[in-house]
């Protein structure tokens, strides 16, 4: 196949992108496709760019990257329908997170341009990006989540209604990049300030104390559930990208009964947001057996310490076989968004 990697862009999660994608590109190359990469923030690379931004080096902090906001949206509007790259691939696998890699305006984009792509459709992935609307629509497919406010909101009624502690977040955005976790009202409004500048839209969720877990789904069947127990308190962005700072353990350690339930809660999730080719659905599981669902990623991490490839793992697929399973379940935006098969 002739795949060109999407990748980079200009969130906060940039560094994250590259890392999934110099994995991805290595994989799918050993494979024998043709492999093409391109920054959606600056344009197709040379392989003197790919040495210099594809590393596996994420970082302790998200980058800052407001001066890259403008060269891609540029580049969307003018360059991503004119670049051989894109126009000339069998299908476009998507390795970016947050803002409009993820949240579906690069989707609605290439539905136009016609080119098969990895992950979910438009509509989808601004379900699932908005944690709003997609805990909505989980909560009415039946699948449990924390009770939440969006702001503004008085610290009374986070007292009365949730209780401390929250957690506080961007509503459209990953890798717990501007997450908070706040024990009392003097803390709240700072946090909300920080989760602010990374999207106007902020949540405060009640905090669910329990073991953290995920569930991979790949094709419409789910993963081997997989726990995760980071060195810090909660599960955030340097905990998630640096080597040593979790355990993540597939599958969890967990008894046939619950494990079967969180695989058809995913499932489940998964269906409610009308989600394609794969997912991670993550949840918390209390000390008394109740299940929350957190969230659901579209573009899972593809990381070395990423939770998909390690969930895959467990179930006997190698990192390389699962790039050219996403890349066969690559949507087709002219027929329904089946997957590839040639």
């Amino acid at each position: 196949m002739r795949v060109t990697v999407l990748t980079g862009g200009a969130t906060a999660e940039r560094a994250v992108a590259f890392a999934g994608a110099a994995q991805i590109v290595a994989a799918l190359r050993q494979r024998g496709h043709a492999v093409a990469v391109v920054d959606t923030a600056s344009g197709p690379l040379t392989r003197t760019d790919e040495a210099r931004l594809l590393t596996s080096a994420v970082g302790r902090e998200p980058p800052p990257v407001p001066e890259l906001d403008e060269r891609e949206r540029a580049f969307l509007s003018n360059g991503l329908a004119a670049s051989p790259e894109v126009t000339g691939a069998d299908v476009l696998f998507l390795c970016l997170h947050a803002g409009r890699g993820e949240g579906g305006t690069l989707q609605a984009i290439l539905d136009v341009i016609g080119v098969p792509y990895t992950g979910s459709g438009a509509l989808a992935s601004a379900l699932a990006m908005d944690k709003d609307l997609s805990k909505r629509l989980f909560r009415a497919a039946g699948v449990p989540v924390p009770a939440w406010f969006m702001t503004p909101v008085a610290a009374e009624d986070v007292t009365t209604a949730l209780g401390w502690p929250v957690i506080v977040k961007p509503s459209r955005m990953g890798s717990s990049v501007g997450m908070t976790l706040v024990r009392n009202a003097k803390s709240l409004d700072a946090a909300v300030e920080a989760a602010r500048s990374y999207d106007a839209e902020v949540m405060v969720e009640q905090f669910i104390a329990g073991r953290e877990l995920t569930v991979g789904v790949l094709g419409e069947v789910p993963l081997p559930v997989g726990e995760i127990i980071p060195k810090h308190e909660l599960f955030d962005y340097e905990c998630k990208y640096t080597p040593g700072m979790s355990e993540e353990i597939f599958p969890a350690k967990l008894d046939p009964k619950p494990a079967r339930q969180l695989q058809e809660l995913a499932l489940a999730a998964h269906r409610s947001l009308k989600l394609g080719g794969y997912s991670r659905v993550d949840f918390r599981l209390t000390a008394d057996g109740d299940i929350f669902c957190l969230e659901a990623n579209t573009l899972p991490g593809m990381t070395g310490t990423s939770l998909l490839p390690q969930a895959a793992r467990a179930a006997g697929i190698e990192f390389a076989e699962l790039c050219e399973r996403i890349c066969r379940l690559a949507g087709n935006p002219g027929s329904g968004r089946g997957g590839i098969t040639s």
